[in-house]
């Protein structure tokens, strides 16, 4: 069995609604360093990191710990959205987290290609892994171990950490991480 650790990126400087990547504010920047205290007695690990920019800072300081450097890998990058527009995006994100898979089927042909790769992406994981990931992610990951078929779950806060373990056809759900209700977009 393999552990993974789902880590929520930290909070990003993303008011600008021009930058569709943006990178960690101050807030972030010390939930990203006071992840990497906590696992940093676990390691080094092996870690995959979406490519967007917030989790590749969330990152860095686990990388610098443990002297690695994690594999970007889109497969677990945050959820596809219609629209490049983030103010049209956060409307139609509000709208299709309270929905389940099979309604999102109906509406968003494009989303379950993506959770099949992000659950097949975590179950290829034979060593225990940290998953620099985002919310929907994390919350797919859950689902999948709970067999739940809403898209929201639980809110992982900003830095959390979910730990799970995979044997290669299942996951299994150790600990949610810390659950905060925020606002998502």
């Amino acid at each position: 069995m393999a552990k993974l650790y789902l880590v929520r990126h930290g909070k990003d400087a993303g008011a600008d609604d021009d930058d569709n990547d943006p990178g960690l504010n101050e807030l972030g920047r010390q939930q990203a360093a006071d992840m990497a205290a906590t696992m940093a007695p676990l390691g080094p690990l092996s870690m995959i990191v979406s490519p967007l920019r917030r989790t590749r800072e969330t990152a860095r300081p686990l990388e610098v710990a443990w002297d690695i450097t994690g594999e970007v890998v889109p497969a677990i990058r945050e959820i596809p959205s219609p629209t490049d527009d983030l103010r049209q995006r956060r409307t139609w994100l509000r709208q299709v987290i309270a929905s389940t898979w099979d309604q999102v089927a109906e509406t968003d042909a494009w989303l379950p290609p993506w959770r099949r790769a992000l659950l097949d992406t975590l179950l290829a994981l034979r060593e225990d892994t940290v998953v620099v990931s985002h919310f929907i992610a994390i919350n797919v990951a859950v689902g999948a171990a709970q067999n739940d078929d809403r898209l929201t779950l639980f809110w992982p806060s900003n830095g959390s950490i979910t730990v799970m373990e995979t044997d290669g056809a299942n996951l299994s759900l150790l600990e949610l991480g810390q659950d905060s209700k925020t606002e998502v977009g």
